[in-house]
């Protein structure tokens, strides 16, 4: 992938969501993306759902992390997870959509820290609340 010009970070997110075979296989769809902020949605499918008929944790971890990953790259650099956390309020059920909207709090350096919510899209009823840790990679 070549350097990003000035400007185009939205466009940078954009190309690596474009190669994110992992996302897109679980029915993630972005909803919006801009500098610093993207929501992105995901069904609950059957091969999603644990054996106490809720969604897994860690579908709803990866839609969290998705979601990061275009609100922090949105800046036109490549950014990686340095460290995460989730905390579930509700279980997500079959045939739910989830709607994952995270929002860049903090940038310093080359760390940052992104805070996703994650919600059922039917009542709003938030699912999980999770917290990114980001380093941007210096280029060679």
């Amino acid at each position: 992938m070549s350097e990003p010009q000035p400007g185009d970070g939205v466009a940078f997110a954009q190309r690596m969501w474009d190669d994110d075979v992992a996302s897109r296989g679980l029915g993630m769809v972005i909803d919006l993306l801009e500098q610093d902020r993207a929501v992105v949605r995901m069904p609950i499918r059957q091969d999603m759902v644990n054996g106490h008929a809720i969604c897994h944790g860690g579908f709803i971890f990866t839609l969290a992390d998705s979601c990061f990953a275009l609100a922090c790259n949105s800046r036109g650099s490549t950014t990686v997870a340095s460290g995460a956390d989730i905390t579930f309020t509700a279980p997500g059920r079959l045939g739910d959509v989830l709607v994952a909207e995270g929002v860049v709090r903090a940038a310093f350096g080359r760390s940052g820290i992104t805070d996703v919510t994650v919600r059922r899209e039917s009542d709003g009823q938030i699912i999980a609340e999770f917290r990114g840790r980001s380093r941007s990679l210096r280029t060679p």
